[in-house]
């Protein structure tokens, strides 16, 4: 028998496309987990109802750059003022000791169910807390809590053969991998979980911490090319701030992105987080080899690092998508407020630049540089793209039923004239009638299934005393 579920009576539907952005509903049939009609459909005998009266549906978020174990560092004083290097130093790299595998898992948890309750079904985590002769799996921890809660998870395994200089006092328990043992860790990975299906519900990914950094140019090199053979994605951080490029120019004698390019790491299969600084001449080459970005603007604004210029790096041909970065350099990691400040940040990107017009200035502001849809389109469709899972991140008959539904009922909404752009536009969190991934109800009405929040909150709070009391 078939697994038949009719969401009915939407008010609104964002699609995630960019040429129909918004779909006619009410009414979303989902049979065996897939989308199977959208329209104003009639209930079927013994076809379960879900009530979306008043709701406005997006496809699920997908998140394409996390750092999980951090949901345990949020607001950390010595970092909470610090730019990136200072706040490596101050925040993840002194705290990296101090997790054992309950803790780690904990975090996990925390960080996962804070992005399902604001609707997001995929997260690629780029976890770097790795070490020669580490005492537990983090990437079977990964995958164990990503199936318990009912989200997809694409591991970005990261790491490092090499340290930079401000991790030169870290415990002997923390020095870096070897390249074998990095590659054959990912090879282990790759066999052990890795689905390269259009419906993936587990990937992985060659994901080195930096390409500048962690690795040796030659090793770089070596990392694409054994990802490629294995058929995985590559990902890591690049040109996150002006660092990325003094030390570029300084050591390598070109930019960040032709680096990159020298060492195989541009294409369809890499997308790089942050992209904050680059020259005209970076963009162009990242357009034309098409490579994505997860856009962290939270993050980005958090550090001081700046806002990277998503609609010009769009219009050259990168593929866009959202990302959420670490919870310790982004206080509320969940996709609700990351789109909320993407829309807002491109604004502000663009009105920065105009000028009077006695000198010279063409535009008043920048309000026309993104819109709720291209930020949906962005932080769905544009993540499916970035990650290859190409039946999710749109709502179409035929894809992955992975759906978000959204009850305006908080004062914050309330008076909005277009309710569809509400979760994006208006901020906060909107409850969450029901997130659906492959069909499956992941929450209800706020609720996580499985999940105590009062009990995790408590967990929490002790998980913070005990990190504090190891770093210290």
């Amino acid at each position: 028998m078939h697994n038949r579920l009719l969401v009915r009576n939407a008010h609104a539907i964002l699609s995630g496309a960019k040429d129909t952005a918004r779909l006619q509903g009410p009414d979303i049939r989902i049979v065996d987990g897939r989308i199977d009609a959208i329209g104003a459909l009639s209930a079927v005998d013994g076809e379960a109802i879900l009530d979306a009266t008043d709701c406005v549906i997006y496809p699920a978020w997908v998140n394409t750059h996390h750092h999980l174990f951090q949901s345990l560092l949020k607001g950390e004083p010595r970092g909470i003022n610090s730019s990136l290097t200072a706040w490596l130093e101050a925040t993840p790299y002194r705290f990296r000791a101090a997790f054992d595998a309950e803790l780690f898992r904990l975090a996990v948890r925390i960080g996962l169910v804070e992005l399902v309750r604001s609707g997001c079904g995929t997260v690629a985590d780029h976890n770097y807390l790795h070490y020669p002769g580490m005492p537990f799996d983090p990437s079977a921890i990964l995958f164990e809590e990503a199936r318990a809660l009912g989200v997809r998870l694409v591991l970005c395994r990261g790491g490092a053969t090499r340290t930079r200089a401000l991790e030169a006092t870290l415990p002997s328990a923390l020095l870096p991998e070897t390249l074998d043992d990095f590659a054959a860790d990912v090879e282990r990975l790759v066999g052990l979980y890795h689905d390269p299906g259009e419906r993936s519900w587990r990937r992985v990914v060659m994901a080195p911490t930096t390409p500048l950094h962690s690795v040796a140019p030659s090793e770089l090199r070596m990392l694409a090319r054994l990802a490629r053979r294995l058929g995985i994605r590559l990902h890591t951080h690049l040109s996150e701030t002006v660092d990325y490029q003094d030390f570029a120019r300084g050591r390598l004698g070109e930019a960040p992105v032709e680096f990159a390019a020298a060492h195989e790491w541009l294409g369809a299969d890499v997308w790089f987080a942050h992209l904050v600084k680059l020259a005209p001449s970076e963009i162009n080459l990242l357009g034309a080899t098409g490579t994505g970005l997860a856009h962290c603007p939270q993050s980005n604004a958090r550090l001081g690092s700046g806002i990277a210029p998503v609609v010009g790096l769009e219009a050259a041909g990168m593929t866009i998508s959202l990302g959420v970065d670490g919870a310790a350099s982004n206080e509320a990691a969940d996709m609700i407020s990351e789109a909320h400040a993407a829309w807002l940040l491109q604004r502000a990107r663009k009105g920065e630049a105009a000028l009077p017009a006695y000198a010279g200035g063409t535009f008043e502001g920048g309000a026309d540089a993104a819109s709720i849809e291209d930020v949906v389109r962005w932080g769905t469709q544009g993540g499916a793209r970035v990650l290859g899972i190409g039946q999710i991140g749109q709502i179409r008959p035929g894809g992955e039923a992975d759906l978000a539904i959204y009850r305006l009922d908080d004062p914050r909404y309330f008076g909005l004239l277009d309710p569809a752009i509400g979760p994006v536009a208006s901020g906060g969190r909107p409850t969450l009638r029901a997130l659906l991934v492959g069909g499956r109800l992941v929450v209800e009405d706020d609720a996580v299934h499985g999940i105590d929040l009062e009990e995790l909150g408590r967990a929490a709070r002790a998980g913070v005393k005990t990190l504090l009391a190891r770093a210290s």
